[in-house]
């Protein structure tokens, strides 16, 4: 299978730079997946989990939070909020995020960012849902 030039970037570092033979990224219309010689785009990702294998046929998974991914003469560029390696997930951390959110949704305070928690709950349960892949 032909390879193709991935970045994956995040605010704070570059999590990944090589050559692979496939992406899958969540899509906002759902997943889709990028090969060598894929027509020029530009999609955003939601929360879900980024997969590609390179040439040696090792496969990596990571959670990500969303953002933003161009493709361009068989170069991926992913710009993301934030991303973990499914190994790096402190899936304690996660359970309590799960309950938290849970808890702050049930409440009854009128303060609570009702979009925000909802979101703060669906990266939680993704990162769980990667993590026991």
């Amino acid at each position: 299978m032909k390879e193709f030039f991935v970045e994956i970037i995040t605010p704070s570092k570059t999590i990944f730079s090589g050559k692979v033979e496939s992406i899958n990224l969540p899509g906002v219309n759902g997943n889709f997946q990028i090969l060598s010689n894929h027509a020029p785009m530009i999609s955003a990702i939601e929360i879900g989990e980024v997969t590609f294998r390179n040439s040696a046929g090792v496969e990596y998974r990571y959670s990500t939070s969303g953002g933003v991914a161009e493709v361009h003469k068989n170069k991926v560029l992913v710009l993301s909020n934030s991303i973990e390696s499914f190994d790096e997930i402190d899936v304690e951390r996660a359970r309590k995020a799960v309950e938290r959110a849970k808890t702050r949704l049930q409440g009854t305070d009128d303060k609570i960012d009702i979009p925000r928690a909802e979101l703060a709950l669906a990266r939680a349960i993704n990162r769980l849902k990667i993590s026991a892949k």
